[in-house]
């Protein structure tokens, strides 16, 4: 019976260094969850190949190196830029938005991403959208950082180009009589 009585002593003594550990075990997972670190070594050799094909102009092979790194490491962010960024070049928007979007569910400031996710709208032709990711990266890096300025280029030259298609496709339809 004084072994129960204890119980609550015990609790009381070790309370603080458990609240301690917790807070410590919180703070060290949302560190590691930043994903500073590098890639497990098969997924780095994984992701090297991938971006040898993707500098050779092999999109396909550049993806399939990707998703396999994907696979070996599923924590490591940045293989979803390298996917997006092959999905994009092989003119798969939709899925390299896709890709873009999982990076900024794990790291909503990733200006890559933010960025990225603005051109391939663009290549949609969905310029509003694009233009919003425009006003979000100009506000976290400002109108001088090299993603908002390739991300305005983009979006300048998308707006000349559907001004120029819609004064074509003016031009070649029929005028009622």
């Amino acid at each position: 019976m004084s072994g129960l009585r204890a119980l609550p002593e015990m609790f009381m003594r070790f309370a603080p260094a458990a609240a301690a550990l917790s807070l410590m075990l919180a703070v060290t997972a949302s560190v590691t969850n930043a994903d500073d670190r590098q890639a497990a070594p098969r997924a780095a050799q994984l992701i090297a190949e991938g971006d040898a094909a993707l500098k050779a102009g092999d999109a396909q092979t550049a993806i399939d190196a990707f998703e396999a790194a994907l696979v070996v490491d599923p924590a490591h962010t940045p293989v979803f830029l390298k996917l997006a960024e092959a999905a994009r070049l092989e003119g798969l928007q939709g899925k390299a938005i896709r890709y873009y979007r999982e990076t900024l569910d794990r790291d909503p400031d990733n200006f890559a991403a933010i960025a990225g996710e603005g051109l391939a709208l663009v290549e949609k032709g969905a310029l509003e959208k694009a233009k919003r990711n425009l006003t979000k990266l100009e506000s976290l890096c400002g109108s001088g950082c090299r993603e908002t300025q390739d991300l305005k280029l983009s979006i300048a030259s998308g707006s000349q180009t559907r001004m120029a298609a819609e004064t074509t496709a003016k031009e070649s339809s029929p005028t009622p009589n």
